[in-house]
């Protein structure tokens, strides 16, 4: 029934009674109330499995329970639970239940069914999916092992289950037989008779003639099939092949046209160290051609006359390239501040590990970003009088923290400008004030006592002790700078002339221009990067070092096909298994050294003739090489296993025209 029933006291007397059915696996459960009779459950339990209550016996420990003997007279306390095993006799009249599951469990509790896990993989029999909500469903399979097939009885493995069973059968008219032929008075129909006549008769050997013709005329055809495919195969190849030559020729006029439009543009509109190196080396190439053209044509005073007039040109063109130079530096300078301000003002910034950047700002990073935009402001164009003057309020108040010669400079001319704009000053004649006054806030945003995060960006360190470590003395301009300043080759010693004293001396003696050797190198150091075999020396030798390779010892051109656009040409490895180096080098273009690199063994792919030549200049780099500090404990191992000359020993040199 389900109820609960409480006393005065608010104490159940609920009792949960399990019903074990002998004989079956099934376990019912329901909660009854302690003072209710055996017969009352044998009166529910005869409901819902549609039996007779004379049929159904209850016994407790052993012990058959009376119809009159009540659950609390068994010694069950309220609120716990008892075990009642059910014996059901005589035969059922219907199913237990033929209501579902539900409805039982509403009467008499719940029911408890044991799963058995299979032991073999659920078989996919099919199923379909839902067109809307895109549920699976796959068809049901029981569980229940499938009956074994009984084993054959038959013998397999005797001879006569392997042997065929041979059945003679005759197919002779018997030896008796009457045929009727035509007569006078009997008349027999020839239509359904066929005349045959024999043919040719055909030997063994011309049937197998007539079958090798055959044979042959196929052969022909499928052959012929194999040889049009492969010819449409080449068609199709060859098609491709000039394909891509005409986009690969099209490609390098274009990258061509570009370079050309580049450095036209970098010659009329110079705006970097490079672009005025390769303005200087055009004047020298120039300076060169005509001082040839003066010397094969003129000679006395014609000569003189003709050599005054060059040097003329050349201090005009001289002094044209620096007013491009000044105006270069000038367009530069407002860049480079804003570049160091956005510097001091960037935020810390470190990996984490999930692979995301965290940010943190400092104390000093939020003063750099502070002065970063009040700098950014002043520097603004159109601004009225109204937010010029807030900017020039917010300038004072900022510089007033600390009182020095400079914050007192600031000051002042922002006063100036203040009382000329009430003045109603022109825009055009405050321009050089205000010039003036962002020159002194970028050197008091540059002081790091003002601004703590400049420290760290400045090139001079603020403690006078730590100029003690790399720094070094220039013997150029005089001038104590930072190691990074100074540009060391392989066979130096010693500190020289900085960068500046360099590029100073560069332009005024060979004019140089050493962009076309950089890119080369950057793009060797690449490759050599990207074999990952622990390549060093192509990271140890300098542009002016792979100048001296490419022009004096391969004479710039192709080793092989004698090219010599220096856009195209590469130094590539000559054996690929060993690391680059001058030694171990080609001069090639970009596609030639693609190539080059498929090859397994360059002694063989290539003739000894031209193996003797690429020798002979590996021989000449490592006279070249040698004496250089850098390379020498890479070069010493090789020159002592093989017989040349030692680096201290007189070496006469011999150029070979490249082949």
């Amino acid at each position: 029934n389900g109820a609960t029933i409480m006393d005065d006291g608010g104490e159940t007397h609920i009792i949960t009674v399990n019903f074990i059915v002998d004989g079956s696996p099934e376990k019912l459960s329901c909660e009854c109330d302690a003072g209710e009779s055996v017969a009352t459950l044998k009166e529910t339990l005869s409901t819902a499995w549609r039996i007779s209550r004379e049929s159904v016996v209850l016994s407790y420990n052993g012990e058959t329970l009376s119809d009159v003997t009540t659950l609390s007279q068994l010694g069950v306390a309220p609120g716990q639970a008892m075990d009642l095993h059910v014996q059901v006799l005589g035969v059922v009249e219907g199913s237990r239940d033929e209501s579902p599951s539900g409805d039982t469990q509403a009467r008499v509790g719940h029911t408890s069914v044991q799963v058995e896990r299979a032991k073999q993989a659920k078989p996919f029999l099919g199923g379909y999916r839902h067109a809307i909500t895109g549920v699976e469903y796959h068809h049901a399979t029981a569980q229940t092992a499938s009956n074994r097939k009984p084993p054959d009885q038959s013998k397999l493995w005797e001879r006569d289950a392997q042997t065929v069973v041979s059945r003679n059968k005759y197919q002779q008219v018997t030896a008796d037989a009457a045929t009727q032929m035509q007569k006078t008075g009997c008349y027999i129909s020839n239509s359904p008779d066929k005349i045959i006549t024999s043919l040719k008769y055909e030997t063994a050997d011309e049937y197998h003639k007539r079958i090798l013709e055959k044979i042959i005329i196929l052969q022909s055809y499928w052959r012929r099939w194999l040889a049009k495919r492969y010819v449409d195969g080449l068609r199709r190849d060859k098609l491709k092949r000039d394909e891509w030559e005409k986009q690969e020729a099209v490609r390098k006029q274009k990258e061509r046209e570009d370079r050309i439009k580049r450095e036209f543009d970098r010659r009329m509109n110079p705006n970097t160290k490079e672009d005025f190196d390769i303005l200087y080396h055009a004047l020298e190439m120039w300076r060169q051609d005509e001082l040839k053209h003066i010397n094969s044509t003129t000679s006395g005073p014609e000569r003189k006359a003709a050599l005054c007039e060059l040097l003329e040109k050349e201090a005009e063109l001289i002094a044209s390239i620096g007013r491009h130079k000044n105006t270069a530096q000038e367009r530069n300078r407002e860049g480079e501040m804003k570049a160091f301000l956005e510097k001091t003002a960037a935020p810390k910034r470190w990996f984490a590990f999930d692979g995301g950047v965290t940010e943190m700002d400092t104390p000093y990073t939020l003063r750099a970003q502070q002065l970063r935009d009040i700098y950014n402001t002043l520097t603004l164009k159109g601004l009225s009088s109204d937010e010029r003057l807030d900017v020039l309020l917010t300038l004072k108040s900022t510089v007033k923290e600390h009182d020095c010669t400079l914050t007192r400079d600031i000051v002042q001319l922002a006063d100036r400008e203040a009382d000329l704009l009430m003045r109603k000053t022109p825009t055009a004649a405050l321009y050089g004030l205000r010039k003036r006054i962002a020159s002194l806030f970028f050197q008091y945003c540059k002081t790091p006592m003002f601004n703590p995060e400049a420290a760290r960006h400045i090139k001079i360190p603020q403690d006078p002790m730590s100029l003690c470590n790399n720094f070094y003395y220039c013997r150029g301009c005089c001038q104590y700078l930072p190691s990074t300043d100074f540009e060391l080759s392989t066979n130096s010693k010693v500190t020289g002339h900085c960068r500046s004293c360099c590029d100073v001396d560069n332009r005024a003696r060979a004019r140089l221009d050493l962009t076309l050797y950089r890119g080369m190198l950057a793009s060797i150091r690449k490759e050599e990067e990207a074999h990952g075999d622990g390549s060093r020396i192509a990271f140890l030798i300098q542009e002016s070092d792979l100048c001296y390779l490419v022009e004096d010892i391969w004479g710039c051109q192709s080793a092989l096909s004698a090219s010599d656009d220096p856009y195209e040409l590469t130094l590539g490895r000559w054996d690929s298994k060993e690391q680059w180096s001058p030694w171990n080098c080609i001069l090639l273009t970009k596609d030639e050294v693609v190539g080059h690199n498929r090859l397994d063994d360059v002694h063989e792919s290539y003739g000894a003739e031209f193996i003797r030549k690429v020798n002979h200049r590996h021989v000449l780099a490592k006279n070249h090489f040698s004496s250089m500090p850098a390379l020498e404990k890479h070069l010493e191992p090789k020159i002592k296993a093989l017989p040349l000359p030692r680096p201290k020993e007189h070496v006469i040199s011999v150029r070979v025209p490249p082949a």
